[in-house]
């Protein structure tokens, strides 16, 4: 029977050496966003590493993961502790079985940065910083994992989500974990700034069970931002922004280049007077949907112009006859 014991730990011992995870925290000091991107070989990692508040901060527990970290860091970092007293305490208060397997990656409110990278992490394992993210990750192919990862996150120019995704796939591009691929996950917080009402979650994507997680979170991550984007284009217009809800469009065409985005962004360029970009912009909604182009077509003799689905934001348009020839010249 011990015999048979032995074995069956062993066993458990392999079977868990497939948990392996990459992550990288990341912090924007422009807005105050936080965020967590992960990949790893384990069913639905989301559910288990990424930690994140509005306003408090972000913790990514893993490795021989105590997924009591994350809610518990939170909760400290909501009573104002950095992100190194944190991680101190957590480590103090944890009674768990092999606290030196564990890997935990904080940033404060602040922006502040504390890491631990157990002796006992499955090999390879460990951690790199910069002035606003660290990245880590255990049974990976070795030290190119985070380094490929900081450096991604740096050279990607625009929001944070972005720089998050760039790291995750430079990290799994450099060899990622040594086990294969899963899942991969993502949030970011910003205060008021989810979809709908009262929601702090800019974005929260998990890819659970996929032979391909990384592209199959840049597909949820197009999808989210262009929604994002989407919703800020009426706002911004009718607060009188112009120009920002012009740049709302264009990355509203960017993430979701449908049929529908294409005739905001052409909207939008037409009340800035830039009728070849409005042009464009609607020539390229008619080739996406052809059906699309009923909305734009002249009225009959007599008729007043509606704008068919799209009522009064093409009524401008509908009332241009020099631009509708352009728009439609074999009528």
């Amino acid at each position: 029977m011990k015999q048979l014991g032995w074995l069956l730990f062993a066993a458990s011992t392999l079977f868990a050496a497939d948990v392996n995870t990459f992550s990288i925290v990341g912090f924007d000091p422009a807005n105050g966003d936080c965020g967590v991107a992960v990949a790893s070989r384990y069913f639905s990692v989301g559910a288990v590493v990424p930690w994140a508040e509005a306003g408090v901060g972000c913790v990514a527990t893993q490795a021989n993961v105590n997924v009591g970290y994350g809610p518990r860091g939170l909760e400290l970092l909501r009573q104002g502790l950095t992100a190194k007293q944190v991680l101190d305490k957590l480590l103090a208060e944890d009674t768990f079985p092999d606290k030196v397997g564990r890997q935990v990656a904080i940033i404060d409110r602040n922006g502040g940065i504390a890491t631990y990278t157990g002796s006992n992490a499955p090999t390879w394992a460990g951690d790199r910083q910069g002035k606003t993210w660290s990245a880590q990750g255990n049974i990976l192919v070795g030290p190119q994992v985070p380094e490929a990862m900081g450096r991604a996150f740096e050279a990607t120019d625009g929001e944070l989500a972005e720089k998050l995704f760039a790291a995750l796939k430079a990290g799994d591009d450099a060899g990622g974990d040594s086990r294969g691929k899963q899942s991969a996950s993502m949030i970011v917080v910003r205060k008021g700034g989810g979809r709908n009402i009262n929601n702090d979650r800019y974005l929260y994507l998990n890819v659970d069970d996929n032979p391909l997680p990384i592209p199959e979170l840049r597909r949820l991550l197009d999808m989210n931002l262009g929604y994002l984007w989407q919703a800020r284009i009426g706002p911004m217009a009718g607060a009188g922004k112009a120009g920002e809800a012009r740049d709302a469009a264009a990355k509203y065409a960017r993430y979701m280049p449908s049929a529908n985005a294409w005739i905001s962004l052409g909207v939008m360029d037409y009340n800035l007077a830039d009728k070849p970009a409005a042009l464009a912009d609607l020539r390229k909604a008619f080739a996406l949907d052809p059906t699309v182009r009923s909305q734009f077509e002249p009225p009959a003799a007599g008729a007043a112009p509606t704008g068919g689905r799209g009522g009064q934001r093409l009524r401008a348009i509908l009332e241009d006859q020099e631009f509708l020839k352009q728009l439609f010249p074999d009528k």
